[in-house]
């Protein structure tokens, strides 16, 4: 260069059209994602999730998996997505006195023990290893047949409508052998009369594949709660949402005391999407009758479950990899 200076580079300016996308760092996952795409998850699965009344985490967890997100990360932040979300919900329903807290209660006690079995067999299969096969298989063997469930139950009473015949969700006084079980409770608000067993049970089951799998466990329990112990649909939402938030919170607060998989800043995006999502998807599903609702929230369930299948099939594109297993020296 004449007069011997250095030379000083201009930086390479981009333009608007080709500009890279905006992305955030996820500490905890340890890999950077576009935050537009991670809000606008958020935006989609509060959308279902309002629309249909279930957390919705059945939904986010896959998702986050699909772009990359640890399977052990995207369990233990979505805890907290659906926590909040229910807490929502929850208050809603309490100040219309639409729950049973009586009923939740008593979930609650076989939820809280199911969230601490959950974190422990979580705890169990990270350090074997196998964490990442049973969350997938898990996800293809709940997914797919509650999913093929409530779509058929669901094309039934459509059809059962268009024909002109009533739509019946259960037999007037039908009983099932657990309902002769001891241990009988009232449950006032509910204005049901049944053994506190199976209830325990429910929330045992609910709080253990909510830790396991990162849902909040509504999809299974309003059914639960209908069919099985006649609960009537009034209450059902509301005691759902209360039991789904206590057991979340206790399924948080343990990965992250635990597993240290909770990853604040991707938890803080989803609930942001998701707490805007949900006004709009309560709106729309206001104008879709119950039935419509279910089939669709039964094929959502279903595809979720297939699209999972396939990516266990799937022939990944490292067909090895090399982890750290104990100290290093």
């Amino acid at each position: 260069m004449p007069g011997g200076g250095a030379r000083v580079e201009q930086p390479e300016r981009i333009s608007s059209a080709g500009s890279p996308p905006v992305e955030i760092y996820l500490p905890i996952a340890d890999i950077p994602v576009n935050v537009f795409l991670v809000l606008a998850m958020g935006l989609a699965v509060g959308f279902i999730s309002g629309m249909f009344g279930v957390g919705g985490g059945f939904l986010m967890t896959p998702l986050l998996i699909f772009i990359g997100v640890q399977p052990a990360v995207a369990v233990a932040s979505v805890t907290t997505h659906i926590a909040a979300s229910s807490f929502s919900g929850a208050i809603t329903y309490w100040r219309r006195k639409a729950l049973d807290v009586t009923l939740a209660l008593t979930l609650l006690a076989g939820g809280v023990i199911g969230s601490a079995g959950g974190v422990a067999l979580f705890t169990w299969l990270r350090a074997l290893d196998q964490l990442d096969l049973m969350i997938g298989l898990s996800y293809v063997t709940l997914l797919t047949i509650v999913g093929a469930l409530m779509a058929g139950e669901s094309a039934r009473a459509i059809i059962r409508s268009r024909q002109g015949k009533p739509v019946e969700l259960r037999r007037p006084g039908s009983h099932i052998w657990f309902h002769g079980l001891p241990l009988k409770v009232r449950f006032k608000r509910s204005k049901v009369y049944v053994s506190a067993i199976p209830v325990l049970a429910i929330g045992f089951i609910v709080g253990f594949l909510g830790a396991i799998m990162g849902i909040g466990g509504g999809f299974l329990l309003v059914p639960m709660l209908i069919y099985l112990m006649r609960v009537p649909t009034a209450t059902v939402i509301g005691t759902s949402m209360v039991l789904t938030f206590l057991t979340m919170v206790s399924a948080t607060v343990l990965h992250a005391a635990t597993n240290h998989q909770v990853d604040a800043v991707l938890a803080l995006i989803l609930m942001v999407g998701g707490v805007i999502g949900a006004q709009f998807g309560a709106h729309a599903g206001q104008r879709i009758r119950g039935e419509w609702l279910r089939l669709l929230l039964g094929l959502l369930v279903l595809a979720v479950g297939m699209r999972f299948a396939f990516q266990l099939v799937l022939r990944p594109d490292d067909l090895y990899s090399i982890r750290l297993v104990g100290g290093a020296p």
